[in-house]
């Protein structure tokens, strides 16, 4: 499974019906459990973005997936960053050729 950060931003028509957010981060949630994901956390915050999800999928596939149905809504916009962790991390830095 990997990890993934979402920086997600409400489209005009997702902050006009904004009271239906909760609902829509529920399906999303179904959705990504549907395959084979998880919804760590949600963060609504203030600043560049209107909010912060952590997700762990099976793979780049299933996320991007997930994201392409969501989005297509029209709610919500997402930047995706790919996450590792730091034990992760290591072992990629161990493995550089030098």
């Amino acid at each position: 499974m990997s990890f993934y950060i979402l920086l997600w931003n409400y489209t005009d028509q997702g902050i006009q019906n904004v009271k239906e957010s909760p609902k829509r981060a529920d399906a999303f949630k179904s959705k990504l459990e549907n395959a084979g994901g998880k919804l760590i956390e949600t963060y609504y915050t203030f600043g560049k973005y209107d909010g912060v999800s952590v997700v762990e999928a099976p793979n780049d596939e299933s996320l991007m997936s997930c994201l392409l149905s969501i989005e297509s809504q029209g709610n919500a916009r997402t930047v995706t960053l790919k996450a590792f962790s730091y034990d992760e991390a290591t072992k990629i830095i161990e493995n550089i050729q030098q």
